[in-house]
């Protein structure tokens, strides 16, 4: 990918994602496949340093947006490719510099699968739930037990998994797991609706044994604030792709009657929130802003999700019956199951709708001068 060419995705990528889109939804394609593909498009080395194999002259905005490119064809890639570029994320903001010149390579070049499983820890974090991995000191190393049941990007060829874990004197730490330690199982793809060839499956830990060079960080607690819109912000891109590709279908339903008619104002208008919406994300993870206002990047992450929903249901005006015909709704089925599978994202919409009423209500109290 050229940044100065506005990092379109490759004409090759792009045409494998949409010949294969309705494949990799429904698992006849083999989810081996997706990570070579684009790895080999360089999608994982936009918005790394160049000293450390990235693509110069390109940032965590660009890397949102390359995101955003892969889930407007296919929102399972797109999820793939978040996991992976998260994991990547982790490693270059952790304090074991060891950790990231092993792996760093490997991930870039998609020879290994990075996954995060740390959407427990950012839950745990707001206060949602508490850790699932716990650990305990033996002769030097720590212990694992737990279980993470919802992880993406697992691929059988070769992982590392991000997790949080408490540590035996009760902070919340993050670290690396791979997939051939002693203790740590896979259990078999989890039968999704969608976004079947995401290599998305459980794991089981235990008695996990690990050293310290496998620490991310210490304390969860000073890591997961900053790396926190870079997780949120790349799987934004997931809901702009989408929302993007149903509203230009619905613009050319009818060749382009929709978007001339009835429906032209509220594609118009909701093409505009996205553009917005879009922008003000990219910007406010570029700033840093989102580390110390993190409910205002809950509030995108919201919007971005209905935002995609309502476009496929543009889509659906735009298309009448025909949606319902097997051969010609093919893309808008597929598209259909995929918005239903932003809202439950980890952290899901109704989880950032909590947060943010309690916040709310915090404040009202603040200015009433009732103590909370």
């Amino acid at each position: 990918m050229n940044p100065d060419a506005g990092l379109r995705l490759p004409d090759d990528l792009a045409a494998w994602l949409a010949d294969h889109a309705d494949a990799l939804d429904d698992g006849t394609q083999d989810a081996a496949t997706v990570l070579p593909r684009l790895a080999r498009a360089g999608i994982f080395r936009i918005g790394v340093p160049q000293a450390q194999g990235g693509l110069a002259g390109t940032d965590i905005g660009d890397a949102i947006e390359a995101v955003s490119q892969v889930a407007e064809y296919s929102v399972a890639s797109a999820f793939v490719a978040w996991g992976q570029r998260v994991f990547i994320e982790y490693l270059l903001r952790s304090p074991n510099a060891g950790l990231a010149q092993r792996w760093l390579p490997a991930l870039l070049s998609g020879e290994q699968a990075g996954a995060t499983a740390l959407s427990n820890a950012m839950k745990f974090l707001s206060g949602i739930e508490s850790l699932q991995i716990s650990a305990r000191e033996s002769e030097g190393a720590w212990v694992l037990d737990g279980r993470m049941p919802w992880v993406t990007n697992l691929r059988p060829q070769g992982f590392l998994v991000a997790a949080a874990v408490s540590a035996p004197d009760g902070t919340p730490a993050v670290v690396a797991l791979p997939h051939d330690i002693a203790g740590l199982v896979r259990s078999p793809d989890l039968s999704l609706m969608a976004l079947q060839s995401s290599n998305t499956a459980a794991l089981e830990v235990q008695g996990v044994r690990i050293a310290s060079e496998w620490l991310i960080h210490p304390d969860a607690r000073q890591y997961l604030p900053g790396a926190r819109p870079a997780f949120a912000g790349l799987q934004c891109g997931l809901s702009i792709g989408l929302a993007r590709r149903a509203l230009q279908a619905a613009a050319q339903s009818g060749q382009g009657q929709a978007s001339r008619g009835i429906l032209g104002e509220p594609l118009a208008a909701l093409r505009a929130q996205v553009q917005a919406q879009s922008a003000s994300l990219i910007d406010g993870v570029r700033s840093g802003r989102f580390v110390t206002e993190p409910w205002a990047l809950f509030e995108i992450r919201i919007a971005l999700a209905e935002a995609a929903q309502q476009a496929v249901q543009l889509e659906l005006q735009a298309s009448g019956g025909a949606a319902y015909l097997t051969s010609a709704g093919a893309g808008f089925a597929r598209r259909w199951r995929e918005a239903a599978f932003l809202p439950i994202v980890t952290p899901s919409l109704v989880q950032l709708k909590t947060e943010l009423a309690k916040r709310q209500a915090k404040l009202a109290a603040e200015a009433a001068g009732i103590a909370v």
